[in-house]
């Protein structure tokens, strides 16, 4: 019987790590109204430390991914996960709304941004070649994963026993993956005498020096081209429209239509579970579809969901917003794997890094709006303009999307990136 590959045991705790990570992610929408009615904090005060994590949490991807470069996936993600761990546990003690800045914005947006979806592609370009679309779905399905066990155990967690014990339980979570993540996962096959799978022949890697300046590098050049931009303002506007306004404020906007905020959570979790479906299925249309076809149609089919939403909204979940809920997840981040792959097509070698400041745009477009979105609810009394809005944007995403033109100057080795 022929051995699994080392390949395939890396890959499965990278999918554990990320599920961990993503527990924290899934919190802010479960912890808005219950911070808002213990403290007074208004909802656009509690979506300013979302926006500082999410702001975070895309800008540090770029750096991570050189960080990675230099001293190693394990150690960058390991010490990620305690950052996670150490947030979203001192959270319990604080008092004052700048502390929640700090703890849920700064540290565990630091945590989380050191690994985030760059961890995924740096990972399939070490360890894969053959089956790398079908890997980096699968992964970027993890968040989803993280989203569908945390988020009904967290509202659960938040109404019965309090929004401190929702943060205590995803601290515990985060730590409880390290431990793998340090005795389990190597960071290239060559380190252990393996190739990666589908290769050849083994790479040499040299550890690279002045990690920042690379990522500073890789953007200068990257941002020459119009097509960086196309990815990375339609990635914003896919920031804008998922993390950003779905998971942050779905399950307040559904409570002020009257629905528990335990349903609402359990809507979200659903998205969660097709999102994994969505998802790995982009990741192996990925391999077999041209990517911008690809984006072009989920930002489509997303905007228009999006400007039917305010009318689904109800005190129980009616069938129409289950419908919007499966389709919704299906197309939640199954624009990553073709982002990823157009990254790698057009940019070569530095794709994982590339891919990294498009990531930061996404969550940059995710901070913007969460605070927007937030503010909006404080003075019209409703979030329908951030949903009509968001709509639109996805629309614009759709069309620059079917806009960006590849180039690879050596197509024999854009076979094996793209694969």
């Amino acid at each position: 019987m022929k051995s699994l590959h080392r390949a395939w045991i890396v890959a499965a705790v990278a999918f554990v790590a990320i599920i961990g990570a993503a527990g924290f992610r899934a919190t802010p929408g479960v912890m808005i109204t219950p911070l808002e009615d213990e403290f007074g904090w208004t909802r656009g005060t509690i979506s300013l430390a979302v926006s500082v994590n999410l702001m975070l949490y895309g800008l540090c991807a770029p750096f991570a991914a050189a960080l990675m470069d230099r001293f190693g996936m394990r150690r960058v993600v390991a010490c990620a996960l305690l950052l996670v761990a150490t947030g979203s546990g001192l959270t319990v003690f604080m008092t004052a709304s700048w502390q929640l800045i700090a703890l849920w914005g700064v540290l565990v947006g630091l945590g989380t941004g050191s690994m985030a979806l760059v961890f995924a592609a740096t990972l399939t370009d070490r360890w894969f070649v053959r089956h790398r679309g079908l890997v980096t779905g699968v992964l970027t399905a993890g968040g989803a994963t993280g989203q569908l066990i945390f988020l009904p155990v967290l509202a659960h967690l938040a109404e019965m026993q309090g929004w401190r014990w929702a943060s205590v339980t995803v601290a515990g979570a985060a730590l409880a993956v390290v431990p793998l993540v340090w005795f389990l996962l190597r960071d290239t096959p060559e380190e252990i005498g393996l190739t990666a799978l589908g290769a050849t022949e083994p790479v040499v890697r040299t550890p690279a020096k002045g990690a920042a300046a690379r990522a500073v590098r890789v953007l200068r050049d990257a941002a020459r081209t119009r097509h960086f931009w196309y990815l990375a303002v339609g990635f914003a506007i896919c920031g804008a429209s998922t993390n950003g306004l779905v998971g942050t404020h779905f399950i307040p906007a559904a409570h002020d239509h009257g629905m528990p905020e335990t349903t609402a959570a359990s809507l979200l979790a659903v998205i969660g579970v097709f999102d994994i479906a969505g998802t790995v299925f982009s990741g192996w249309l990925s391999d077999r579809v041209d990517p911008r076809l690809l984006l072009a149609v989920y930002y489509a089919l997303r905007g228009l969901s999006l400007l039917v939403l305010p009318q689904l909204f109800a005190a129980t979940a009616e069938p129409s917003m289950l419908v919007f809920i499966v389709f919704y997840g299906l197309d939640w981040v199954a624009t990553v794997p073709p982002t990823v792959a157009l990254c790698r097509r057009i940019f070569g070698a530095d794709g994982a890094v590339v891919f990294g400041w498009v990531f930061a745009s996404h969550q940059v477009g995710a901070a913007v709006v969460a605070t927007v979105a937030g503010v909006t609810r404080d003075h019209l009394g409703n979030y329908d303009l951030a949903w009509y809005g968001a709509g639109v944007l996805c629309l614009l995403a759709a069309l620059m999307s079917s806009r960006i033109v590849t180039r690879v100057r050596d197509r024999g080795e854009a076979a094996i990136l793209v694969g």
